[in-house]
């Protein structure tokens, strides 16, 4: 199951502006490329699709609005097991957590979602008296193709 695509065109934008945040021009692009994203972006990647539709757009703003973005909950900050070095990737904060795998022969990642795992926060929740506000899960292994590509070697 790779990028879930479940997102509303315009939610993140609406989120945005409810906080009473000042929504420019700039940073209307930013959501709309994040928003829209099929997949992980890097602040390089968010960057460039930016700059095609308004090419003053600079690293600052974009730095500076993720950082925002951040701050109120509209997005996470990932580093997806570390497959390219210290690169952070976003993604909008999705209405339900899951799982992050990445394999780790072709830098594939696909996400997962299941009942079990919101099953194991609850328990956690409960058992350790812990109210959860974010969690994120990562799996490093080998996605199917890479696994058939080395059993024909």
């Amino acid at each position: 199951m790779p990028f879930p695509q479940t997102e509303q065109p315009g939610r993140l934008q609406a989120e945005f502006m409810s906080r009473g945040l000042r929504m420019t021009r700039q940073r209307k692009t930013i959501l709309s490329v994040v928003e829209t994203a099929k997949q992980h972006l890097d602040a390089a990647g968010i960057l460039r699709r930016a700059q095609k539709v308004d090419p003053e757009i600079d690293r600052v703003t974009v730095y500076r609005t993720l950082n925002l973005l951040k701050r109120h909950g509209l997005v996470d900050e990932l580093d997806l097991m570390h497959l390219q070095g210290e690169k952070h990737y976003y993604e909008r904060r999705p209405q339900r957590d899951h799982i992050h795998m990445a394999c780790l022969r072709c830098g594939k990642i696909m996400e997962f979602e299941s009942d079990l795992f919101d099953r194991l926060k609850g328990q956690i929740q409960r058992d350790c008296r812990f109210h959860i506000v974010v969690s994120r899960f990562e799996v490093g292994g080998y996605c199917a193709s890479c696994r058939s590509a080395s059993s024909n070697d």
